[in-house]
C-alpha cells in the first residue's frame, strides 16, 4: 500500500454513557423533508421514531460508552462522528478530551 496523502485534524471529543442499541435503531429511521411538511406526516414519522425506542426499550438494549468527536475540516465546516468506547468507562478524569483525526488517501491496487 502505497500513501498518496495524508491529513491531521485536532479536534474535541465529549464522552457520554449511551445505549448503543437505541443510537443503531434511530440512525436507521430516516426523516426527511417531506415528514416535517405538515401536522400528519410529522405525526407519522413521530410515531416511527416512537415504536423504534419502545422496541429497543422492551428489548433491554445494553449501554456503551460513546465519544462524540467534533472537528473542523479543510473547508471550515464542522464534522462529527461517534466512537464506541466500549462497555467499561475509559481512563480519562474528565468527559472532554482532545482527539486526532488522521485521513489517509491512497490507492488500493
Amino acid at each position: 500500500m502505497e500513501e498518496a496523502f495524508k491529513k491531521e485534524f485536532n479536534g474535541i471529543a465529549k464522552i457520554q454513557e449511551a445505549m448503543v442499541d437505541l443510537a443503531k435503531s434511530l440512525a436507521e429511521v430516516k426523516l426527511t423533508p417531506q415528514d416535517l411538511a405538515n401536522p400528519v406526516s410529522f405525526q407519522l414519522a413521530f410515531s416511527r421514531l416512537y415504536e423504534t425506542i419502545i422496541n429497543v426499550i422492551e428489548k433491554g438494549g445494553k449501554k456503551s460508552f460513546v465519544a462524540e468527536v467534533r472537528f473542523k475540516d479543510s473547508l471550515g465546516n464542522i464534522v462529527s462522528f461517534a466512537v464506541d468506547l466500549g462497555e467499561s468507562p475509559p481512563p480519562f478524569s474528565t468527559d472532554r478530551v482532545r482527539a486526532r483525526i488522521i485521513v489517509e488517501l491512497y490507492e488500493e491496487l
